[in-house]
């Protein structure tokens, strides 16, 4: 018999009727009791269950230990999607100190400002991850960031060599840090363990993507962690064992909240792999028979254009949740159609605020969930009575001048609640600019509340333009260019214009084996846009072409780079014709 939505909801909070208040590492062992020999988490042909994750984690524990880590020192994880990435957070957490993922895509000057920044004491990496050899990238900065002159330095450095090249003398082997256990006694271990049980305490620092200046390191807790993943799966109403298939790395925290610790409440699975292919996707996904997809847009497109993705037995697969960025309605139709998914969610938060504050209801029509981003998810017992039952609130403010706005009115989304970080390390002014005292946080993104609780994405609040004097959204631009047949997805940004001050600047992907002019596409957007609003310009981009954070988030300020370079381009050879 198939549960109803309600249902499940109705197990899930039987199974937690009070809020424990737990630290991750008590939330695991505590699941021990419920699931120790269920899988927990399957990272290609390997497998590990709840308890033999618990082992591993705890042998990283003690081997953290020996290496003279102590409680709330930093320790910064550059690792690939791998099973160990996880089991070594899990052992950072175990002895009260503060995990420190950082994105494998970064280079030596980008990981040199993070450590720093970041005051990690130890770094625990693979010697190759997202294409980048890691190990030569440190063997730069190395001296430097071991300086001990400085009040904080690097300590040591513990590199898992993948690779044919041989380490360098002075990072610690793998096989010499899985030794260090041994000398760690089970009654050692657990007398630390027992000294961290205090769920309130930072338990990562995770930066932000930087799409605009420096990265910043937001601080998130135990609690907000657990509260953040329970209220995933209470929202999306997950049975018992739900199977999660993402590739999404695990450095952030989609694929950490979103997927394991909300999996991890109903004794469930995160599927993984250590990079995004669409084959992979479809061949994991059929052989552990997932139940459910996380991805980005940019990932969706590539599963269901898949040239045999009719081949891959995924019938099991029942619900998909597609976030980040938003995916036009043609992309959703298609999942439904060819994955055969029923229960489709779009959702919307950040890492300031953990993790997903909004999601769409389970069974939400198409309409919906292209539209909007969410409603409030429903706290159960992790919620708050001030928050109406919830973990948060949201209202809209002007972007310009901070006063509130009546509901319903378009203006920046602001959140505040138990999931909101305390703020940016070691950044007191930039964590003032954004947080109020009364604990409110500025979201950046430009939206309205509707009638019904549903937010609704208009852009980020710093890329609305102005053309002669009227505001244009950029998103309200993209989702009737995404309308087009021959759109596969579409990004819009604003550049300088002598005529008008601004003007728009349409980047396109057209669909697989589809023509289309620039002609094209103005005259669609006259027919369903005010003349102010359609772009001036639009350019032809392939998949390659967009710039993507770590994340599969569209960079649109290097859109913006691109236009103006396009447009000095053009202009230059204008010029030159003229000449």
């Amino acid at each position: 018999m198939v549960m109803t939505a309600e249902e499940r909801r109705q197990y899930l909070q039987d199974l937690f009727p009070v809020w424990p208040r737990y630290t991750l590492s008590q939330h695991f062992e505590h699941l021990l009791t419920l699931y120790a020999h269920r899988p927990l988490l399957i990272v290609e042909d390997n497998v590990f269950t709840y308890e033999e994750a618990w082992e591993k984690g705890k042998a990283f524990a003690k081997s953290l230990l020996k290496l003279g880590v102590k409680r709330r020192q930093h320790v910064a994880l550059l690792m690939a999607n791998e099973a160990d990435n996880f089991f070594a957070m899990l052992g950072v957490w175990m002895i009260g100190a503060v995990c420190v993922p950082i994105n494998t895509m970064l280079r030596s000057d980008e990981i040199h400002y993070l450590l720093r920044q970041s005051d990690s004491r130890w770094l625990i990496m693979h010697q190759t991850a997202s294409g980048v050899a890691h190990d030569v990238e440190i063997e730069k900065i190395y001296d430097e960031l071991t300086n001990r002159d400085r009040s904080i330095h690097l300590e040591q450095v513990v590199c898992i060599q993948n690779s044919e090249r041989p380490l360098d003398g002075r990072f610690i082997s793998w096989e010499t840090f899985q030794h260090l256990a041994d000398d760690v006694s089970d009654e050692i271990w657990r007398r630390e363990l027992e000294k961290n049980r205090y769920p309130d305490e930072v338990a990562d620092i995770i930066y932000t993507s930087g799409s605009t200046g420096l990265p910043k390191g937001v601080m998130i807790t135990h609690d907000m962690f657990l509260r953040c993943g329970f209220s995933t799966a209470l929202s999306r109403a997950f049975e018992d064992g739900r199977r999660i298939y993402t590739a999404l790395p695990l450095y952030h925290v989609f694929a950490l909240v979103e997927g394991i610790l909300a999996a991890s409440f109903v004794g469930g699975t995160l599927i993984t792999s250590p990079r995004f292919t669409a084959t992979t996707t479809l061949q994991m996904m059929e052989k552990y028979k997932a139940t459910d997809f996380l991805c980005v847009p940019s990932m969706l497109v590539a599963v269901v254009n898949h040239p045999e993705v009719s081949r891959y037995d995924v019938s099991v697969l029942n619900a998909l949740m597609c976030a980040a960025a938003p995916a036009p309605i043609a992309i959703w139709e298609r999942a439904v159609d060819v994955l055969g998914v029923q229960e489709i969610c779009a959702g919307y938060g950040g890492t300031e605020a953990t993790a997903a504050t909004v999601h769409t209801e389970v069974g939400a029509p198409i309409e919906i969930v292209v539209n909007k981003v969410g409603r409030i998810k429903p706290g159960g017992s992790s919620g708050l009575p001030e928050f109406g039952g919830a973990n948060c609130q949201y209202k809209t403010i002007d972007p310009f001048t901070g006063e509130d706005l009546p509901p319903g009115e378009v203006g920046e989304l602001t959140v505040r609640g138990n999931l909101v970080t305390r703020g940016y390390y070691n950044k007191p002014e930039e964590t003032a600019a954004v947080i109020d005292k009364d604990g409110w946080f500025r979201t950046g993104d430009l939206g309205r509340i509707d009638e019904e609780g549903y937010l609704e994405l208009l852009g980020r609040s710093k890329e609305l333009y102005k053309i002669s004097g009227e505001n244009v959204a950029p998103k309200e631009v993209e989702d009737v260019i995404c309308k087009h047949p021959a759109v596969a997805q579409a990004y819009v940004v604003g550049v300088k214009d002598a005529m008008t001050h601004e003007t728009g600047a349409a980047f396109i992907e057209l669909k697989p084996g589809v023509e289309c002019s620039r002609r094209d596409i103005i005259e669609f957007c006259q027919e369903r846009l005010a003349k102010f609003k359609i772009p001036r310009h639009v350019w032809f981009v392939s998949v390659e072409e967009w710039p993507m954070t770590g994340t599969g988030k569209i960079q649109k300020f290097k859109l913006q780079e691109m236009a103006e370079a396009r447009l000095n381009r053009d202009e230059s050879d204008m010029r030159f014709m003229e000449s």
